[in-house]
């Protein structure tokens, strides 16, 4: 019944969205990884262009697009489906997570409070990849939590694989194997046997993650998980703050000065009859090395940024404009400036009750995470988006305080629970 209950809760309401969104689903918000798998459906090129290679984005939501494209088409109704579905199975990993945890209640309200975040039902459906990013971090959770309770080298070296495949997913998640290899051994005795636990959790992850990276230097000419530290320095430059204060994102930071077409603009002029061809791994090399100088010549501007960042990924509502386009009348614009943020402060505060409510190795997982991600937008940028595949971990915290006022609020009112039939 529970898992009736959940599915339905996450499948209707994204169904309603995708109805609504039919015609924008593939042609506002859209991820650059969408022209990647069309790129490698039509030619069997990763990239922009058939013939160039490229590893400019991270590979995960490119290739999960393309197995939608290559039988269905570059259809608005695969793509809300089956981000429909893994919505669908997000809310039951958390259910399972939380029923694992404590009880099929605390699992239930977990995955009702995640499945029906506001944000979420209208962002889960579009082309974004943060949609895939929730489902891999709860599968990830759940292993970290099977792995915490068997001590299991299997279940470390299955954490490991998840958290390669997370990073496939998302670069700034790059060092969260270390952090998990640190969370499951540290308790583990003898200390040899927590060394070998974050060996294998490590080295797991870098055998999910290398057959990319080996790729990218046979085909794009450097060992990476990405070219497109562009973005990095979008987020890590003198003009930033500004651009980010007055509600714009870092796609709208002035470009670098007489800097080289970046992949897609190249693609691009390519396609205009204008060959370009660029280096990304020069590139990728040229933006790092600006990003390093501007935190040591701007070291205070990095400290306000750092804020900047901080706030935009914990507000209750999203103050990025490109995020809040599409929200723009009635119901939806009503849902974006008022049930959010009261959803937002609401799950807030029941999470910050449930830290100590919840299994204290939990409650420090849980805070593990959320600090990890805070730390990536610091070092990147902050968004609602960026955050908002986190939030279950939120629900999960918030899941306890409820079920404990719930039964708290029983025993006041004198229920008692039936007795158990007797045995035969």
């Amino acid at each position: 019944m529970a898992v009736a209950v959940v599915s339905l809760a996450a499948a209707l309401p994204r169904l309603v969205v995708v109805n609504r969104e039919r015609h924008t689903i593939l042609t506002a918000f859209v991820d650059k990884s969408d022209r990647f798998a069309t790129t490698l459906v039509k030619s069997g090129t990763f990239g922009y262009l058939p013939g160039r290679p490229s590893a400019n984005t991270q590979p995960l939501y490119g290739w999960f697009l393309a197995g939608l494209y290559w039988p269905f088409g570059h259809s608005w109704l695969a793509v809300g489906l089956a981000q429909t579905l893994v919505a669908v199975l997000t809310a039951l990993l958390v259910l399972e997570i939380g029923t694992r945890l404590r009880s099929l209640g605390v699992g239930l309200v977990a995955a009702l409070l995640t499945t029906l975040h506001p944000y979420l039902v209208w962002h889960d459906v579009h082309a974004n990849r943060e949609v895939l990013d929730g489902l891999v971090l709860a599968a990830l959770v759940l292993l970290a939590v099977l792995a915490w309770e068997d001590r299991s080298l299997l279940g470390a070296a299955a954490t490991g694989v998840v958290c390669g495949i997370a990073i496939l997913g998302n670069a700034r998640l790059v060092l969260l194997p270390v952090v998990l290899a640190g969370y499951l051994s540290w308790r583990l005795r003898p200390p040899g046997r927590g060394l070998l636990t974050a060996a294998v959790v490590v080295l797991a992850a870098v055998v999910a993650v290398a057959p990319w990276v080996a790729r990218n230097r046979v085909q794009v000419g450097c060992l990476t998980i990405t070219t497109d530290t562009r973005a990095l320095w979008k987020a890590n430059n003198v003009s930033t703050y500004r651009v980010l204060a007055q509600g714009g994102w870092i796609d709208d930071v002035p470009n670098l000065p007489g800097g080289p077409p970046w992949p897609e603009l190249a693609a691009d002029l390519t396609l205009e009859g204008k060959p370009t061809h660029v280096d990304e791994c020069a590139q990728m090399r040229l933006y790092r090395h600006l990003v390093i100088e501007f935190w040591r010549q701007h070291p205070r501007e990095k400290l306000r940024l750092s804020g900047q960042a901080v706030r935009m990924l914990w507000t209750p509502k999203s103050s990025v404009r490109s995020d809040n386009s599409g929200q723009g009348s009635g119901l939806a614009r009503t849902a974006r400036d008022t049930v959010e943020p009261a959803y937002m402060i609401l799950l807030y505060v029941l999470a910050i009750a449930g830290l100590f409510l919840a299994p204290r190795y939990f409650a420090a997982l849980a805070l593990l995470l959320l600090a990890y991600n805070t730390l990536a937008a610091v070092i990147f940028a902050g968004a609602v988006r960026y955050r908002a595949p986190w939030d279950f971990l939120l629900a999960l915290l918030a899941a306890f305080a409820l079920t404990a006022a719930w039964n708290a609020a029983r025993r006041r009112l004198g229920y008692r629970p039936p007795a158990p039939a007797p045995s035969r």
